[in-house]
């Protein structure tokens, strides 16, 4: 479904140059999700810009399926964005204060579907808001009159509406209280099954990459250092920045005492 080669990326403060990410090469597979983990300024964010073509690499090639993003003009990426969308970190910041969530998904589904209106979008907007567990009775109010975790579910909506391949989730949980946590991380779950999702899901949380990813890629100074099965990584890590991203996953006392 997506496949990364070599990409680079170079930015230039002042007369310091800064290699955000540095030959990085990753693929994922059709109905997999991909768990990227990372501490804060390793690269990651700078990544899914680059795959969401928001960003430019200095080398290397993004290809979403057979396509070549990279090769693209600017016009055919706006086309092709529709294929992948993204959930950010902040959902009161991602969406509109201006508009409502039916005409912000509204909006969307008729980026894909440019004949529904009336009745038959009102429904499809509904449709969206049950699936990721609101009520469609509430379509009508802003982003302000919902909790953190309501907007996010909102974001999450507003992504599956073009009905894309690919997700990016960048730390879409990282702002939330934890128990919020727990109930998207379990909705993008249910989401992965009913729908067959395609996901790169970026934290810093190896406990919420364990808990959500059938693969993790850790990331490290702009290199992918270690890849491979959740379980394998947790269990005996290969490299040293890995240990010490798992030493720094809270435990409960009993935990620590067998370690």
């Amino acid at each position: 479904m997506l496949e990364l080669k070599d990409i680079r990326k170079t930015f230039h403060k002042g007369r310091e140059r800064v290699v955000a990410v540095d030959g990085v090469s990753l693929t994922i597979s059709e109905g997999e999700i991909l768990g990227l983990v990372g501490e804060s300024g390793c690269g990651k964010s700078t990544l899914s810009r680059i795959i969401m073509q928001l960003l430019t690499p200095d080398s290397g090639s993004v290809k979403l399926g057979n396509i070549d993003l990279t090769s693209l003009p600017r016009r055919e990426i706006r086309r092709h964005r529709l294929d992948f969308q993204m959930i950010f970190q902040d959902p009161y910041a991602s969406l509109n204060p201006r508009l409502t969530i039916f005409s912000a998904l509204g909006e969307t589904l008729q980026q894909r579907h440019p004949k529904l209106k009336g009745p038959a979008l009102q429904d499809r907007v509904a449709g969206l808001l049950e699936t990721v567990g609101l009520s469609p009775r509430h379509m009508r109010r802003y982003p302000h009159e919902f909790s953190g975790g309501q907007r996010q579910r909102i974001a999450i909506a507003r992504a599956l509406a073009p009905e894309p391949s690919l997700i990016i989730a960048d730390e879409p949980v990282s702002a939330l209280d934890v128990s919020i946590q727990s109930q998207i991380l379990n909705l993008l779950r249910r989401l992965q099954s009913e729908l067959h999702l395609t996901m790169l899901f970026i934290s810093h949380d190896l406990s919420v990459i364990r808990y959500l990813a059938d693969r993790i890629a850790v990331m490290n100074r702009g290199k992918i250092v270690e890849s491979g099965d959740p379980e394998a990584i947790f269990e005996s890590p290969r490299e040293a920045y890995t240990r010490q991203l798992l030493a720094a996953v809270p435990r409960l006392p009993h935990e620590a005492a067998t370690v």
